[in-house]
């Protein structure tokens, strides 16, 4: 490993280490509902809502096995988002990279900023010769309560499959607003809830009346649901 890859990753550690001292204090907020759910659940509801356990880095073949094309269109998610070249992009809960290596070369003059918590994923990117062919990738760690990102720098955010294991819904969507320009979108995909042939854990989906639900009480609106992947919503939202 070269002395710039350690250097980021002793970053990446210290800012792992600092979140955690952050954020060991209680949460009051009275948004949220502690009560028993699902055994994939971490106990902890919003707006009638439980929110599931997070998957760890040990999943990470599942982010990069190669059914993952034909099961979500993949493609089709990217050709949605008409990545323009000069397009600053976030992909909240990066994972490996999947989705950022496919969009660096599409936003070739602006960035690809990838975000997750979990330091090992952004050690994998770091790894992935992808990484160092596309000069436009930045890492970034997030946090529970924060995407760390600057203010009105941001076009267009991906969530793939990740919003529902937000522990903190609404201060992470107060921070992506805060990110987001004032004509950015957001491009939220969850497993459909209303279909049963989708062959993913029910606290692992996501309804399209629950997203709208709980991103309007944070000052967002819907503009459009595509639907035209298989398995996935593909919920376009804008600030309200």
């Amino acid at each position: 490993m070269n002395l710039k890859k350690q250097l980021l990753l002793i970053i990446f550690n210290f800012l792992l280490v600092f979140t955690s001292i952050s954020q060991q204090k209680e949460n009051n907020d009275k948004s949220y509902q502690i009560k028993k759910g699902d055994f994939n659940g971490i106990g902890k509801w919003y707006l009638g809502r439980e929110i599931a356990h997070v998957m760890g880095f040990q999943g990470i073949n599942w982010l990069e096995r190669v059914t993952r094309e034909k099961e979500e269109n993949t493609s089709k998610l990217i050709k949605n988002m008409q990545i323009k070249s000069t397009d600053y992009i976030a992909d909240i809960g990066a994972g490996s990279g999947y989705h950022v290596f496919k969009m660096a070369p599409l936003a070739n003059k602006g960035k690809v900023f990838a975000v997750d918590i979990q330091i090992e994923m952004l050690a994998a990117m770091l790894e992935n010769k992808k990484f160092e062919q596309n000069k436009n990738i930045q890492l970034v760690q997030g946090s529970e309560k924060t995407v760390n990102l600057k203010e009105n720098s941001i076009d267009k955010v991906l969530l793939v499959d990740v919003y529902h294991e937000f522990s903190f819904p609404k201060e992470m969507l107060a921070s992506i607003y805060k990110s987001l320009k004032k004509d950015g979108k957001i491009y939220l995909i969850e497993y459909r809830l209303e279909d049963n042939n989708v062959p993913i854990k029910r606290i692992h989906k996501m309804s399209e009346k629950q997203a709208i639900k709980e991103f309007k009480a944070n000052g967002f609106k819907l503009e459009k649901n595509l639907n035209n992947l298989p398995w996935q919503h593909c919920m376009i939202f804008t600030k309200a």
